[in-house]
């Protein structure tokens, strides 16, 4: 088998980058420039959940730490 040299090596290089980027849109970039889209399906997904219900050992529900107290 032949060594890729130059060219050929950038090519396969650059390919192997550029697949591994369409991979990886749709999972880390889409969602997090189009955030509207999935607050919108949490909503509909935890419309009849109550938190206070499942929270675990009687902790309070999740809160901002540096909102105002």
């Amino acid at each position: 088998m032949k060594k890729l040299q130059g060219w050929r090596f950038a090519g396969f290089v650059g390919g192997m980058l550029g697949v591994l980027g369409l991979a990886l849109y749709p999972i880390m970039i889409y969602p997090m420039y189009n955030t509207d889209e999935y607050k919108k399906l949490q909503a509909i997904g935890r419309k009849n959940i109550n938190q206070e219900d499942i929270q675990p050992g009687g902790m309070r529900i999740w809160s901002d730490p540096f909102g105002r107290k």
